[in-house]
């Protein structure tokens, strides 16, 4: 039986590597995006320092067809155009922004569905 200290401790491996890649992928990558003019402008909202780096993960990882759906929504200035900085990424860069980004996600999910799980008495 795995036991809840187990199972945190992955989930913090996870975060922890997570952190790792954001440093990495915004040395990489996006440092790279952010000194072309080309792609200076088109990296999404940036409403923290730091948030055009998730904004470029995003949109490098995400499936095409949630890509298309959110670009037609009216809420697409925030996101950054995939198009044009999958013109200006190589392999390397897309699966970095792949690792990092669903490692991220997944561990945010997770750590936050275990919270509630611990909030409403189900774990315990």
């Amino acid at each position: 039986m795995v036991t809840e200290a187990g199972v945190f401790a992955v989930v913090m491996t996870g975060v922890f590597f997570s952190a790792i890649l954001y440093v990495a992928f915004g040395q990489i990558t996006v440092r790279k995006l952010r000194k072309n003019p080309a792609t200076k402008n088109e990296l999404g909202m940036e409403f923290v320092s730091g948030w055009d780096i998730l904004n470029v993960a995003q949109a490098l990882a995400m499936p095409i067809f949630l890509i298309h759906k959110l670009k037609n929504s009216k809420l697409s200035f925030l996101y950054a155009n995939t198009e044009l900085l999958r013109k200006h990424t190589n392999k390397f860069d897309r699966l970095l922004a792949f690792l990092f980004y669903w490692l991220l996600t997944s561990s945010g999910l997770f750590l936050a569905g275990w919270a509630l799980l611990d909030v409403t008495g189900v774990l315990g």
